[in-house]
């Protein structure tokens, strides 16, 4: 089954590319260039199109879409196409609701994206359709975290779903408010996934990794041209979706199994923290940011220059070797946490405060430049 995942990654960036290609051109035609955002925000425009989030959706979207109705309505296509997969097709069939559900809201808060990159939409705006799809996954499309609270206590499966909300939420503002320099957003959301597709593939969670492999495809094909200097740009039309995949695709992952002590991702509970050191810079970022901008009396929402990339600026850095330190400190927290789950309690702490670490060493850069000048560029 490993040659599907892989196939699947090849086909969202044999979308991704020619249409992100084909955006970058249209996107001046049309005048679909990078725009203000809301009132507060500040921001140095560039005439570059902000629309690359359409070629995100369509390379991770349309192949999920398309697997998850294919495993509904259509399975004995599937088996002919993919004979490998005919033992896992009765778990493809539960998981198909589960990627519809998913497939939808990322399209909802695409949508929502798109106008805002078009016409600013306000703080509450963009955040109720986010807690919208997000409730919507948890309830109707068995994407939970922690589900073992369900019977656990009273009001457990409450507490699940809040607790689902509050992830997803939480890593669809993280991706975004990444979206601040060129590459970095798509850079951090390609580490991520591809980490997870090697998580998923030794665990054998073959949908999952399917659809963790799409993201990837999709976000290797727009940074072909999001690169630095970059000729498009994701938009909110990018991130906000981007994030949402990933934050629910990772609800949907099995990180620990204590009934297999041959499974692959291990048997230890803190196994389950492994999403953190996968997606701990973002997280860092937005928990950082949002401290700043409270302490200042601003709204988190209100973008301004803090970000951790920023402050990499500011002590010297040219704004690609600040992108290309994130993604490489991202990777190494990432790959870390792969096998969390099967390291002795002694191996996990070490594992543990070696991001504490990286975590501290970034805090300790930003202090050093804190009172410093301003510089960057497209802060959210």
């Amino acid at each position: 089954m490993l040659l599907p995942v892989l196939a699947f990654l090849v086909l969202s960036f044999a979308i991704a590319w020619p249409l992100t290609a084909f955006l970058v051109r249209a996107g001046h035609r049309v005048g679909a260039l990078d725009s203000p955002g809301s009132p507060g925000h500040v921001k140095a425009l560039r005439k570059v199109p902000n629309i690359g989030g359409v070629a995100i959706v369509a390379g991770s979207v349309g192949p999920l879409l398309a697997a998850s109705l294919a495993a509904l309505l259509a399975p004995d296509l599937v088996v002919r196409l993919v004979p490998a997969a005919e033992p896992f097709l009765p778990r493809f069939h539960d998981s198909a609701m589960t990627g519809l559900a998913i497939a939808v809201g990322a399209i909802v808060l695409h949508l929502v994206g798109l106008v805002d990159d078009r016409r600013a939409l306000g703080a509450m705006a963009k955040f109720l359709p986010q807690l919208a799809v997000a409730l919507g996954v948890a309830l109707l499309g068995d994407v939970r975290l922690f589900s073992f609270l369900d019977g656990l206590f009273p009001g457990g499966e409450a507490a699940s779903v809040a607790l689902t909300v509050l992830w997803i939420v939480a890593i669809v503002n993280a991706l975004n408010f990444t979206d601040n320099m060129d590459g970095l957003a798509g850079g951090l959301a390609t580490i991520a996934a591809l980490v997870m597709v090697a998580a998923t593939v030794l665990g054998k969670q073959w949908f999952v990794a399917s659809a963790f492999a799409t993201v990837a495809g999709a976000t290797l094909g727009f940074l072909a041209f999001n690169r630095p200097p970059a000729r498009i740009f994701m938009g909110d039309g990018g991130s906000l979706p981007l994030g949402f995949l990933l934050a629910t695709l990772v609800a949907r992952t099995t990180f620990v199994d204590v009934e297999k002590p041959d499974y692959a991702l291990g048997t230890a509970w803190y196994g389950t923290l492994m999403p953190l050191l996968v997606l701990a810079i973002p997280i860092y970022d937005l928990v950082a940011v949002t401290a700043v901008r409270l302490a200042q009396g601003r709204s988190p929402l209100v973008g301004g220059e803090e970000h951790f990339s920023h402050r990499l600026v500011r002590l010297g850095l040219s704004r690609p070797e600040a992108v290309g330190v994130i993604l490489m400190l991202a990777a190494v927290l990432g790959i870390s946490g792969i096998f969390l789950g099967s390291l002795a309690p002694w191996q996990a702490t070490l594992v543990g405060v070696q991001a504490v670490l990286v975590l501290t060493t970034i805090a300790t850069l930003e202090f050093a430049v804190h009172g410093r000048g301003r510089d960057g560029e497209t802060p959210k």
